[in-house]
């Protein structure tokens, strides 16, 4: 027996994603996974992309999950941090959700509301120092989609002193997929196909994460719903603090992470080119009128945004590469 993991979540999109690469994973042996509404289902019947996978979905439970070496918790925010509570100290946990992603309690309680539940070690792995904490770690926090994205495109600018932490500007689009699998009038393709809707402006749930995990002072963020399942593309500009070239910033930056990828010059990112992998994709620029400094990114929300995320910081967790099981290359067409 390999490593023996359990999903919670497991109906939902980032549920499936998850269940669909630990069956390509080397070293992963899924053992349990469990739902709310669909408990007592074949997991074909939920997912049909992984038929041959047999296996029922059963209640989330805690004494169920226990019995993995790794659990993965795909639940929404606020049900998370109930059941990790009750799981044994040995059994590692990744969390999708947003319960242990910010060290700041009223932070917490302005965007989500509840109790804060604290923070665990935040699993993005290329932030300076993180791929550490992450690997000595037995709980850590995944981030989330949005933040993931803006976070790889802004973090080493302000951290390099190249931009200014106040006045960071993003407008992001995201594909319907990061709503959930729950039915909504909204996403309903008929209200989607053909539009482009803003929601959430000047509240988005991420911002404490992004400015936490950025050094960001000052952030508007304003996010977009596309007519797409999946992905996510961000324009992030801030103003520069200094002379330094944003490219050779992020270049030097990620010159050894395997999942990040700073596009030739003049070609930008597209979230078709990211569809399916682990990959985000860079391109920056300075605006010739303004002189801001523009960062482009783009990543699969369910990907490098979410299940794909987690993999890698569960490899780590385990001493694994922490490209084990998983792929930088994108599904075209």
């Amino acid at each position: 027996m390999g490593i023996r993991v359990g999903v919670a979540g497991a109906s939902g999109y980032a549920g499936g994603e998850l269940l669909r690469l630990i069956a390509g994973h080397p070293e992963f042996d899924l053992v349990t996974a469990t739902a709310h509404r669909q408990a007592g289902q074949r997991l074909d019947a939920v997912h049909p992309q992984l038929t041959g996978l047999e296996l029922t979905l059963t209640e989330t439970v805690p004494d169920v999950l226990a019995e993995a070496d790794l659990v993965f918790l795909a639940l929404p925010h606020g049900e998370s941090a109930a059941i990790a509570a009750r799981l044994p100290d040995g059994v590692r946990i990744v969390d999708l959700g947003a319960d242990h992603r910010l060290v700041d309690g009223d932070a917490w309680a302005r965007y989500y509301g509840g109790p804060h539940a604290g923070a665990w070690t935040y699993g993005l792995p290329e932030l300076p120092g993180q791929r550490e904490l992450i690997a000595g770690a037995a709980r850590v926090a995944n981030t989330g989609c949005y933040a993931a994205t803006i976070t790889l495109a802004l973090a080493p600018l302000i951290a390099a002193g190249a931009a200014r932490p106040a006045d960071v500007v993003v407008v992001a689009a995201s594909g319907t997929s990061g709503a959930g699998r729950a039915a909504k009038a909204h996403l309903l393709a008929s209200e989607v196909m053909g539009d482009l809707s803003p929601y959430k402006v000047g509240a988005h749930q991420h911002v404490p994460e992004i400015k936490q995990a950025t050094g960001a002072t000052g952030l508007s963020f304003t996010p977009v719903l596309a007519p797409m399942p999946r992905g996510i593309l961000a324009t992030v500009t801030a103003l520069p603090a200094g002379a330094a070239d944003p490219r050779a910033v992020l270049a030097e930056a990620y010159a050894d992470a395997p999942f990040v990828h700073l596009l030739p010059e003049g070609r930008w990112p597209h979230t078709a080119a990211t569809l399916g992998g682990n990959s985000c994709h860079l391109q920056a620029t300075v605006d010739v009128d303004s002189g801001r400094l523009i960062v482009v990114a783009a990543l699969d929300n369910l990907g490098k945004g979410a299940a794909g995320q987690a993999v890698q910081n569960a490899n780590l967790m385990f001493g694994l590469p922490e490209t084990t099981g998983l792929s930088s290359w994108g599904v075209s067409p």
